[in-house]
């Protein structure tokens, strides 16, 4: 449904640190399917173990993270606004992210609480869950953060 380049008109990260490289359900404001191919040439993996490479669980929060943050986005990539994670709940890291793999990320909004959003995350590989947990988000002016 949406390409990268139609991500990267609605996201602020760029490579190497975007992790979000297609979205194939999108309902704005609600949820996202997203894919993530994870490649043995990303950065990480040099020392992520050198002998047993696995995507670090912080790297596969932050690929939800920027499928919630396309889902939140309903100003259409306001160059403005910066949406920012604001706490992490109950991640569980079932079994391994290892290069070749593909992740399909869906996540849900599952609150609105004034500028808050609450989002359940749940992460698959070939149809086996991979990670899940619960993110809550806040949209800011950049104004408000670099003081422009």
């Amino acid at each position: 449904m949406l390409n990268i380049n139609d991500i990267n008109k609605r996201i602020k990260q760029r490579p190497p640190f975007q992790m979000i490289e297609r979205v194939i359900d999108w309902t704005p404001g609600e949820s996202a399917t997203g894919i993530k191919n994870v490649c043995i040439n990303e950065p990480y993996f040099m020392g992520h173990f050198p002998d047993a490479p696995i995507m670090p669980g912080v790297l596969i929060i932050e690929s939800c993270a920027q499928l919630c943050s396309l889902v939140f986005d309903t100003e259409g990539g306001n160059p403005d606004i910066i949406y920012v994670l604001l706490k992490v709940d109950n991640f569980k890291f079932v079994k391994p992210v290892i290069p070749g793999d593909q992740l399909v990320i869906t996540v849900t909004k599952t609150k609105l609480m004034g500028p808050l959003a609450v989002f359940d995350a749940v992460v698959k590989v070939n149809d086996e869950i991979r990670s899940k947990g619960t993110m809550t988000f806040t949209k800011v002016e950049k104004s408000k953060i670099y003081g422009e």
